[in-house]
């Protein structure tokens, strides 16, 4: 085994806390996703086995994810399927343009703007705080929450999967005027008071200083030993933690950002280290990912190539 895995599974086993519903999540838009959107809870708990989540905790963690309208059951038999909900999958596409793009997405200059204009519980406010903390946006005060390139009604969408539905009233989403014409201090400024980005580039920092002496070992090996069972559970780990760092993050223009930005290294590293572990995973689940009549599900390949080889940040 590659010593650099070894490693990673390793501290992945050895924490004492882990958020299973938040991992299930990845597996589901990374691996079963592409492949129809529904697994057999048996299936999905061998996947995570060798991580050392207990079917107990698996169990658990679905049926949150299905109170919480991510999943729903179809029953096969005296087995059942978990499957995507509509809007569970609205939300993993809507992430998956972001977690699987070449580069950050343009700017058009247009800053998002979600004012509390109306009255709002203090404990309901902290959770709306830290709603829109993992969907990237800065805060402006206390009632000013901004961001460069949101989608608003997805965002909207998103805090209602939170349980903050009873809040949206007392918002108002609106975009500020295009600052094309007046580029500058006043962006840099509203970037400093809106973001600590120092924070997240630690945590790019951690990300990469995790996964590069993994994608140095395949560079010079080449999966001579990896098996395909390690290669999955590294390809997800490798996107739950991309993932969630991207949940963080702005995705701010380059013009803002500082000039020894980690994000865009982060980004290619996950791309090359995904492309490299992805044909033996996708062996894995052949053999592993399967439906409660026993079929396996084929891959969609109507789907958009996950990481697109064509950079344009890197094309001559």
């Amino acid at each position: 085994m590659s010593l650099a895995i070894h490693s990673r599974l390793d501290q992945f086993r050895q924490q004492r806390r882990v958020q299973a519903g938040s991992l299930i999540i990845t597996v589901f838009g990374d691996a079963v996703l592409p492949r129809g959107g529904r697994i057999w809870l048996g299936s999905l708990i061998r996947l995570l086995e060798p991580l050392e989540l207990n079917e107990r905790l698996v169990r658990t963690s679905v049926f949150r994810l299905v109170k919480e309208e991510w999943l729903r059951t179809e029953t096969v038999g005296r087995r059942a399927d978990y499957v995507l909900t509509a809007a569970g999958r609205r939300r993993f596409e809507e992430a998956s343009r972001h977690i699987y793009a070449s580069h950050a997405p343009l700017w058009d200059r247009r800053w998002r703007l979600i004012l509390v204009v109306g009255d709002v519980d203090p404990k309901v406010r902290d959770q709306l705080r830290r709603a829109l903390f993992w969907q990237g946006f800065g805060v402006l005060g206390g009632d000013c929450f901004v961001h460069p390139s949101a989608e608003l009604p997805s965002v909207l969408d998103a805090l209602i999967a939170e349980g903050l539905s009873s809040a949206l009233g007392a918002l108002l989403p609106l975009f500020a005027a295009d600052s094309r014409s007046a580029q500058s201090a006043s962006d840099a400024d509203l970037v400093r008071r809106a973001w600590d980005l120092g924070s997240l580039a630690e945590a790019y920092d951690q990300f990469v200083a995790g996964y590069q002496p993994i994608l140095d070992e395949l560079r010079r090996d080449h999966l001579a030993d990896v098996s395909e069972q390690d290669a999955f559970l590294v390809r997800i780990l490798l996107i739950h933690d991309y993932r969630r760092l991207l949940l963080r993050d702005p995705e701010l223009p380059e013009v803002l950002l500082p000039g020894d930005w980690p994000g865009q290294q982060a980004r290619l590293l996950c791309k090359e280290l995904y492309n490299r572990l992805e044909p033996l995973s996708r062996r894995h689940l052949d053999r592993m990912l399967c439906l409660s009549d026993c079929s396996v599900p084929s891959e969609d390949a109507t789907l958009p190539v996950r990481f697109p080889q064509y950079d344009p940040l890197t094309a001559s």
